[in-house]
């Protein structure tokens, strides 16, 4: 992959020889910034006038030209003073993937003492002083000191640039091969770690390495030192391990070999309090601390996932080229990758994720249950879910078609499939969430629990036994099915995006929803038409439910559902989230609830008061009953 070596460092620094020597090192053309001045920001300099930013943002904006068509041929090194980060996002724009930062660092008075032995150049050594307060030193550079010779500097620059690795990948399991093998097709240059354990596992990075032809310029380690002493810093090492506290252990064996402003990613299923604790301790330490939800799977970290970053704004930046990289792309081309929010909302993010996907596998399996009642075999089911797609498209519809499809000796594998539903317990904790923020993640719950009852199978055995439910044909129209489970889409989307808006508001986490629901449109297991949908609509209110367009659809769908529920219930058919999509909005949309009731058994039994429907004021009451 073509690069764009960019040298900056305030005027004096070397920024000219050091470019032209390293060129010449790299056998790649060289451009001096200064050339590319309009004649007006010269003569401003020349008259002792420092330029500003306005004066400058042609100026960048014609390096990046000159950067973008060079790309096209080969790599390149320019050289710019880019003392601000403004500067740097200016010089970067389009290309940010292919960017390399070096930056030129020495003591105003050698600079000063350089500056004043520079013959016929326009930047007088009065204005040092102005760069040094505008400078803004870049995070993401590889650091060279010009009190060295400039051989000395450009070695170093060569050593750090090409021996070392931009990016660390620590743990090679399913995710953690195909994300390597992903940043690698990218053009980066990786290091990969593996643990030994003598007689079960060993040389698996470099076995793996050397069984992929795109690793063949990574670096494999089973030494923790070496590995981290392999990468360019600051060092960026995404951890993909258990989660938990094989989590930690990690953490702990990396910790003796970083340095203040290396950052750490984790990757993993983690919980989001967990990972809120460990931001706060390696802050402590100096260490930055992403923790990033990744969504899709195997093929999806191998050919692009949805990812879902969650840490320190500013440090952002120095793991955004390779996140959003590896990224899948929306229908814009745009990456299904952004910045989510401070500590653990990363997190919290792919939590909800999983609880939205929880209820949206247990729906295709209640609808699946529905028709073969009707008496449809898989194959018939698989073409009424393929005619479903122009109105209800998502992957998870077209990987159950594909699963009701699989023959096994002639014979279809779903019917030899054991009912029990297993879990990692995302679903659980997006449970616990809903109850901990006072949000009715009804449909997750109740997802959650069909799983759990599945898992008693012996039980269930008994049962069926003990109490002869025997599910009767259920005479419905597809069109209703489809509708139904159209409906309870909807009000799970409601109740996932609703949960995470509000953890927003509790954790001060400033979250953009309708960004959130974008990259979720591809790469991840709840892409869909309905998620692309919500985009627009989620820019107007985090309420999806208060939109007209889909109070439009809601009430459109109501009346399928309601047949749908009442008949599958007559018919003594488990249909668990499509009855409660339906409580849940008759509850929802009810002005006058049950809860009067329940609030006066609390006053009754515990004095805990309540309001009045009389009086406007808000006033609280109590009653001896």
């Amino acid at each position: 992959m073509n690069s764009v070596i960019y040298i900056t460092g305030v005027s004096g620094s070397g920024k000219s020889t050091i470019g032209k020597l390293l060129s010449e090192n790299l056998k790649i053309p060289f451009f001096d910034g200064d050339d590319f001045h309009p004649q007006s920001n010269i003569d401003k300099m020349k008259s002792g006038l420092p330029l500003n930013d306005k004066d400058r943002q042609g100026w960048l904006l014609k390096l990046n030209d000159v950067a973008k068509a060079q790309l096209q041929k080969s790599s390149c090194v320019i050289v710019c003073s880019a003392l601000k980060q403004a500067y740097r996002e200016i010089l970067k724009k389009d290309i940010e993937y292919h960017v390399k930062w070096v930056h030129l660092t020495g003591g105003f008075n050698l600079i000063f003492k350089r500056l004043n032995e520079r013959e016929h150049h326009f930047m007088s050594s009065d204005l040092l002083q102005s760069q040094f307060d505008t400078l803004e030193p870049p995070k993401d550079a590889i650091q060279v000191d010009v009190s060295l010779k400039p051989s000395e500097i450009v070695k170093n620059i060569v050593e750090q640039m090409e021996e070392k690795s931009e990016f660390g990948l620590f743990g090679l399991g399913v995710m953690g091969k195909s994300l390597s093998r992903n940043l690698a097709q990218k053009g980066f240059r990786i290091s990969i770690f593996n643990r030994e354990v003598k007689g079960k596992e060993e040389h698996v990075a470099i076995d793996f390495k050397n069984k992929h032809k795109e690793l063949e310029n990574a670096h494999a380690f089973s030494n923790i030192e070496k590995f981290v002493n392999s990468l360019q810093t600051p060092r960026k090492i995404m951890l993909m391990v258990n989660a938990g506290k094989i989590t930690d252990m990690v953490i702990e064996d990396l910790l003796p070999y970083l340095s203040a402003g290396d950052v750490l990613i984790d990757g993993g299923n983690s919980n989001y309090i967990k990972t809120k604790e460990r931001y706060d301790y390696l802050k402590s330490k100096g260490i930055h601390f992403f923790g990033v939800g990744v969504s899709g799977g195997e093929e999806g970290a191998l050919k692009g996932p949805s990812i879902m970053p969650g840490g320190d704004k500013n440090t952002y930046n120095l793991v955004k080229p390779y996140l959003e990289s590896i990224a899948a792309k929306d229908v814009n081309n745009l990456p299904c990758c952004t910045y989510i929010g401070e500590e653990g909302s990363g997190h919290f993010v792919k939590m909800v994720h999983n609880g939205i996907e929880y209820v949206e596998m247990q729906l295709l399996a209640e609808v699946f249950t529905i028709l073969k009642t009707m008496g449809n075999n898989p194959d018939e089911i698989a073409d009424i879910l393929e005619s479903w797609k122009p109105k209800a498209q998502s992957y998870l519809l077209s990987i159950t078609i594909d699963i009701l499809r699989k023959k096994d000796r002639n014979e279809w594998l779903i019917h030899k499939i054991v009912d029990k539903a297993g879990n990692k317990g995302t679903g659980n904790w997006t449970t616990i969430a809903t109850a901990q923020l006072g949000v009715p993640g009804t449909l997750i719950a109740s997802a959650l629990f069909a799983r759990y009852t599945s898992f008693y199978k012996d039980e269930r055995i008994q049962a069926s036994k003990h109490f002869e439910i025997t599910s009767l044909p259920v005479n419905l129209e597809i069109k209703d099915v489809l509708n139904a489970y159209q409906f309870a889409r909807i009000i799970n989307h409601f109740q996932g995006i609703r949960l995470v808006s509000e953890a927003g508001k509790a954790y001060n986490w400033q979250l953009n929803l309708s960004e959130i629901a974008r990259i979720w449109t591809n790469g991840c297991i709840i892409k869909s038409d309905l998620m692309a949908e919500l985009i627009p609509v989620l820019k107007e209110d985090d309420n999806i439910l208060k939109h007209q367009v889909i109070i439009n659809q809601v009430k459109l769908l109501k009346p399928s559902i309601n047949k749908v529920v009442a008949k599958c219930m007559l018919s003594e058919l488990a249909i668990p989230c499509l009855s409660d999509a339906v409580n849940f909005l008759n509850n929802y949309a009810n002005s006058r609830s049950s809860a009067n009731i329940i609030q006066a058994q609390r006053d009754y039994f515990g004095a805990h008061t309540y309001q009045r429907t009389d009086d406007a004021t808000g006033k609280f009451y109590h009653t001896n009953w």
